[in-house]
């Protein structure tokens, strides 16, 4: 039983991980321009089906197309914010809601209508396989997308820390007024948040490609984790979204192989409710 539950503990990190690196992208959107981003969920299905197309009509693996994916991904978010959201930087916040709302609806409609709602699958890619060690057995695929989200994450962490755009970026998070005054273009910073956030989320879809089905509403299925782990971290914390990731993963794992599967949300949810009311600013976010 204790192995058991070691597994269950362990598969909830790997699914917990990449949980992260969504949220990651959608925080660090939000932390920089205050913007909730309900499309976010819709970057993560156009990784998806640019893993399933480079794999169907050129027998490429995901893994290989992985930095094309994310360099894709990278120029739709920064030209998103070109053409749609510096219109809406000083718009009432319900103008915000509602333009990155019907941008959701539009991307899943043109994706109906180009690849149809028919779930697809990559197949046979390089990493098919279980990884076993001391007595416990994971997926190829499960662990590659976890290593592949960290490493994501952990790059993302170190630019933001280390280099002079990072610490621009955040200085612009911190205060755009006081950013601007020290030479900082405030709608280059908004544009790389924006490209960086659709490449993180781009990343986990080609990562999720070899193990979770593709079809159009796919995004659905993690932005409300997404949410919820922005909020519960921190918003605007990389490393808040990082470690509330983990936590839910394990939460959601575990509940559902102790409890009924249908209602593992309720726990994840539940956690979300308690560690709000106790701190409203999330794990690690600041007062």
């Amino acid at each position: 039983m204790t192995q058991i539950l070691l597994q269950t503990v362990l598969s909830g990190v790997l699914i917990g991980l990449v949980y992260a690196l969504v949220a990651v992208g959608l925080t660090l959107i939000f932390g920089v321009m205050d913007i909730v981003n309900f499309a976010h969920g819709e970057f993560l299905m156009l990784g998806m089906y640019a893993s399933f197309w480079g794999w169907a009509l050129w027998k490429l693996d995901p893994l290989f197309t992985l930095p094309f994916t994310a360099l894709g991904l990278f120029a739709v978010g920064a030209l998103l914010y070109r053409l749609v959201i510096r219109r809406i930087i000083d718009a009432p916040m319900l103008s915000q809601v509602f333009t990155t709302f019907g941008l959701m609806i539009l991307f899943r409609g043109l994706a109906q209508y180009l690849w149809s709602p028919d779930f697809r699958s990559v197949e046979h890619t390089v990493v098919d396989g279980k990884v076993a060690f001391g007595g416990l057995s994971f997926g190829l695929p499960q662990v590659t997308a976890a290593a592949g989200a960290v490493v994501t994450t952990g790059a993302v962490w170190w630019f933001l820390r280390f280099t002079r755009l990072g610490a621009a970026l955040e200085a612009t998070a911190a205060d755009r007024e006081a950013a601007a005054l020290m030479g900082i273009d405030g709608q280059k910073m908004f544009a790389l948040a924006w490209g960086i956030g659709a490449a993180c989320a781009g990343v986990a879809g080609a990562l999720l490609s070899s193990t979770y089905p593709i079809f159009p509403d796919v995004g659905a299925s993690f932005i409300l984790v997404a949410f919820v782990l922005v909020a519960l971290g921190g918003f605007g914390s990389v490393t808040g979204a990082f470690w509330a990731g983990i936590l839910v993963g394990v939460v959601e794992v575990v509940g559902g192989f102790l409890w009924d599967p249908a209602y593992k949300m309720v726990l994840v949810l539940s956690l979300y409710l308690l560690v709000v009311w106790l701190r409203p600013q999330g794990l690690l976010g600041k007062a």
